[in-house]
């Protein structure tokens, strides 16, 4: 079984014309939600909730450029919006999550003994050698972690989660299982134990974050001669497109050379994606969303194994 089995699981959900995207409807329940959850979210500012100030800094800088140039007439009121604020609201306990969960599958995954064997090698580079270098592998690793994420089933499981949003713009980018980011882990093993400067590498795991949430922007910017040389929401929202031809393409974080190298860049010149989502079931809810994976996780991985302990006995027969 594999990403695509998965996707297609459950009823299709067929996307709305881009054209009548409908603001979420006012309830009482709604009103009375936005109002509880504006006065807890300026509480927390003045305990220190540094989630809160980066959301309200995050709308300040692409509010604006969604109403000049955005590409699909999608409400500030949109649907699922409760959902993705939630998700950038619970960033602190999802990613110390995160973090935990990561460095058991950092250890586990043996990524350190490379790095170990690389240490004196590393360390007799000058430091923009050391820079430049661990951006390529940094991003080259990132690309084969992402791709990783849509082919294994059990990744997939975690990163649909991601995917669901059926609008990519400001908040989207938050949507994400704290388990789809531990995939990320041996990467940075990797780098720690190879004796990369740390400053490097959280440099780069937060050119990578910033970057991907730019790409998630509800703009019509196309930038086309930047497609082959740099991350753009056009390149990332042909990643999110819906249709089976789009889904596995552009997996790069920010070069789009490694796409282009391994045969998953997509970039028509005479069309634009238009339909996000995943053809397959996902609760509403950050709560229902985060549960949702579980189900059924064991037995995908089973599956996984098996069939690959399957096709390497049919290759050695």
């Amino acid at each position: 079984m594999n990403s695509s089995t998965l996707l297609q699981q459950g009823p299709r959900w067929v996307a709305p014309d881009p054209a009548s995207r409908q603001p979420a409807p006012r309830t009482a329940r709604v009103t009375l939600f936005v109002a509880l959850g504006t006065i807890a979210a300026v509480a927390s500012m003045f305990v220190g909730n540094q989630a809160v100030l980066a959301i309200a800094f995050l709308f300040a800088i692409s509010w604006p450029l969604e109403r000049l140039w955005r590409r699909h007439p999608v409400p500030v009121r949109r649907l699922a919006l409760r959902t993705d604020l939630a998700y950038a609201a619970a960033q602190p306990p999802l990613q110390f999550v995160s973090v935990v969960v990561a460095v058991v599958v950092g250890g586990l995954s043996l990524a350190w003994l490379p790095g170990l064997l690389l240490r004196p090698f590393i360390a007799g580079l000058p430091p923009l050698a050391q820079t430049l270098g661990g951006f390529f592998v940094f991003d080259f690793l990132i690309y084969w972690t992402h791709r990783w994420g849509h082919t294994v089933p059990l990744f997939w499981r975690f990163h649909s989660v991601h995917h669901s949003t059926r609008h990519l713009d400001w908040i989207s980018g938050f949507r994400a299982h704290p388990f789809d980011g531990v995939f990320i882990a041996p990467v940075i093993v990797f780098f720690i134990a190879a004796g990369v400067d740390n400053t490097v590498t959280g440099g780069l795991a937060l050119v990578q974050f910033l970057a991907g949430l730019g790409a998630h922007l509800n703009v019509r910017f196309k930038l086309r001669p930047l497609w082959p040389i740099v991350l753009t929401p056009e390149f990332h929202h042909w990643h999110h497109e819906v249709r089976p031809e789009a889904h596995r393409t552009n997996y790069s974080t920010f070069l789009p050379l490694w796409d282009i190298m391994f045969g998953t860049y997509r970039m028509p010149k005479d069309e634009r994606p238009q339909h996000y989502g995943i053809p397959g079931p996902m609760p509403d809810g950050i709560l229902q969303q985060l549960a949702f994976p579980m189900r059924g996780a064991r037995a995908d991985w089973r599956r996984w194994r098996q069939g690959r302990h399957a096709r390497r006995h049919a290759s050695t027969a």
